[in-house]
Order: C-alpha cells, then structure tokens, then sequence
C-alpha cells in the first residue's frame, strides 16, 4: 500500500470550476480525478520514453557490421 502525501496546488480559478464540475460530473473526488489524470498522463510519458530506447537501439541487432552481414564475413572468411 503507498502512502499518501499532501500536495497543495494553486489552479487559475476557470481551472478549479473546471475540476469541480468534472467531478461532480463523474461523483468522483477532485483528489481521485487529479491522481487519475496525471497517471495517465504518466503512462504516457513512459510509452514515449520506451519508444525513445527501442528507437535508439533498433537495427542494432540485425547483424550488420557496416554494409557487410555476419553471414557474408563468414561465407568468405578463410577456414
């Protein structure tokens, strides 16, 4: 179970009607609202910053030393 910790925010007020009438709308609690938004806006970021590595790293694994393969090294590599 995480703890819970107290943030306090400061919202222009258009922000804050915004926010009470969303959970309202939803008959959640602001706090529950806000916490669901920013984990998925989290998840988000997690995604992008995954896709940034795999990105970074993709073709390095295709065998290719330069233009040349490893199978074409050894194909006419002298045994």
């Amino acid at each position: 179970m995480s703890q819970s910790v107290r943030k306090n925010f400061v919202f222009d007020s258009n922000i804050a009607r915004y926010l009470e009438e969303l959970a309202k709308d939803s008959k959640k609690s602001m706090t529950t609202l806000v916490q669901e938004m920013i984990e998925e806006r989290y998840q988000e970021l997690k995604v992008k910053k995954r896709m940034k590595a795999f990105n970074r790293i993709k073709g390095s694994a295709t065998g290719l030393l330069g233009d040349t393969t490893i199978q074409e090294i050894r194909a006419n590599r002298e045994i």
